[in-house]
């Protein structure tokens, strides 16, 4: 069974970006090219919020973005998601104004998950907020996925 990956909406956006000249962001969307080169080894899975992001600025952009997500699972939106993406905006706290960083953090945990794949280090892959993160979901029975970028995405065991 291949590992069930969340795939936020950094993922497809530093995948179709132009070329950074910021050294570090080219660097993410060099890693970002590499993962995905490699993600039939996963089971990947976006959101509604993915979606909506995706679709979001530039058309000629949003359209690349969308075109990348096309045919992954959907996961739904449920009222366990939307329970506990308050939770986290409440508990954590996660900025109200980043409250759509909290519903990837939840569709993640309630549809199981085991990794949430991102480059939002601030709200999301963030060391110090993870505990929180962690306990938040565990309150609400949920097992939190291991959040995580491209970089540290091990590969399948059986791959290693």
């Amino acid at each position: 069974m291949r590992p069930r990956v969340y795939v936020e909406t950094t993922i497809p956006s530093y995948l179709t970006a132009w070329p950074s000249r910021d050294l570090l962001r080219a660097a993410h969307q060099q890693v970002t090219r590499e993962w995905w080169d490699r993600r039939a080894a996963f089971d990947l899975y976006i959101s509604p919020q993915v979606l909506v992001e995706c679709e979001a600025g530039d058309p000629d952009a949003a359209a690349e973005r969308l075109a990348a997500v096309a045919g992954l699972p959907l996961l739904d939106q449920t009222a366990d998601v939307v329970a506990l993406a308050e939770a986290l905006v409440r508990e954590v706290p996660i900025p109200p104004k980043a409250a759509a960083d909290a519903v990837h953090i939840a569709t993640a945990a309630v549809h199981g998950m085991q990794y949430l794949l991102t480059w939002n280090c601030t709200h999301i892959a963030n060391a110090i907020l993870r505990p929180r993160i962690e306990a938040a979901c565990r309150a609400t029975g949920c097992e939190p996925p291991l959040i995580c970028t491209p970089q540290e995405l091990p590969p399948p065991e059986d791959e290693s």
